[in-house]
């Protein structure tokens, strides 16, 4: 496998979980301070799960743009990897300044792994 197709299928991954981190927060998942600015403790109330939907939306569209790009289902465009790109940097950017410090710790970690993922599949695919 590729380095790019490498990084795609784990950039993929990571969507995954955080996909499954959102499902969670949608099932009512007491992690209010861990996402959406940290400004709800406990579950999120209903505008706060519906965000979390949409983000699935979104989340899933990035890894499927990504995996188009080195060759895999659903072939989409390279247009859509860059947008999933820029989805990304400002995902990242947003949880690195969010003023909740537990949402900082655990997601601006991941996000900036996820984008170095992103920026590798663009760069070398």
């Amino acid at each position: 496998m590729s380095l790019p197709a490498l990084a795609a299928v784990l950039y993929a991954i990571a969507c995954l979980g955080v996909i499954g981190f959102q499902i969670a927060l949608i099932a009512g998942a007491p992690w209010g301070r861990l996402t959406q600015g940290g400004a709800h403790d406990g579950p999120l109330p209903l505008s706060g799960r519906i965000a979390a939907g949409v983000s699935i939306l979104i989340i899933a569209a990035q890894a499927l743009a990504l995996l188009s790009l080195v060759g895999f289902w659903p072939h989409w465009p390279a247009w859509t990897a860059w947008v999933a790109v820029i989805v990304q940097t400002v995902s990242c950017g947003l949880n690195w300044i969010t003023p909740s410090p537990r949402e900082r710790a655990l997601w601006g970690p991941v996000t900036s792994t996820m984008l170095a993922l992103a920026l590798v599949v663009l760069i070398f695919a």
